[in-house]
């Protein structure tokens, strides 16, 4: 759990920083701040799909995943229920940056791949690479949103403790065809997010999560067929 723990140490440290300098910038350059984390999102969301839909043994089950996931969301309001939930506390622009950065922190290929092989091979390169970038990444979120970005990194604690736990415990249950799946689906939510913060197209990110659960059911129920 080393990498966890320093992966959400920098986001904490990035979020202290970003929100001291908050206050500093002109509103002209929160625009342009927000410009480059929706830009960022959508590059990183498609270099999180590319490599493993090429790879992928299944590459349909990722449009079954959102159609059903995003049925499922809809139906349970995760987002409208996100949304309510951080508007009593602070403005409504941190919702979307807090769904945000929960997708870049949680959803992509490193944070997804480095717990899993920081319980197999005692391996932290990629939560180590990770907390790095998510250093920067949460000085420019919180400049942009404020301090209550910081409360992504407890997301990111139990996300990646819940696959280091699973990857100590059932570590033939995490095959790479089930990691590629979660990752092509984790690409998608993040570039989806990064249209939604350049007010492209509002989607309701959130509303799609529960499609990280289908491939595992999916794959589970064809492995005892």
């Amino acid at each position: 759990m080393f990498g966890t723990f320093f992966n959400v140490t920098m986001i904490i440290l990035g979020s202290l920083i970003g929100s001291l300098t908050k206050k500093y910038i002109k509103p002209a350059y929160h625009t342009v701040l927000m410009q480059a984390i929706g830009l960022s999102a959508m590059v990183i969301g498609i270099h999180a799909v590319i490599k493993p839909f090429d790879q992928s043994t299944l590459p349909v089950l990722f449009i079954i995943s959102l159609a059903i996931g995003g049925i499922v969301g809809t139906a349970i309001n995760i987002q409208d229920r996100f949304d309510h939930t951080v508007q009593k506390f602070t403005n409504s622009d941190l919702s979307t940056g807090l769904a945000t950065a929960i997708l870049l922190y949680c959803f992509g290929s490193l944070s997804i791949l480095g717990p899993i092989k920081a319980a197999s091979q005692h391996d932290y390169t990629f939560l180590l690479t990770n907390g790095g970038l998510d250093f920067i990444t949460s000085i420019v979120l919180s400049a942009t949103f404020g301090l209550g970005i910081m409360w992504a990194a407890v997301v990111l604690f139990c996300w990646q403790g819940g696959l280091y736990l699973l990857a100590l415990l059932f570590q033939s249950a995490l095959s790479t065809t089930l990691l590629n799946e979660l990752t092509i689906i984790g690409g998608i939510l993040i570039l989806a997010s990064g249209l939604s913060v350049l007010k492209i197209k509002k989607i309701n990110t959130l509303n799609l999560l529960p499609a990280l659960l289908v491939p595992p059911i999916v794959l589970g129920i064809m492995h005892f067929i």
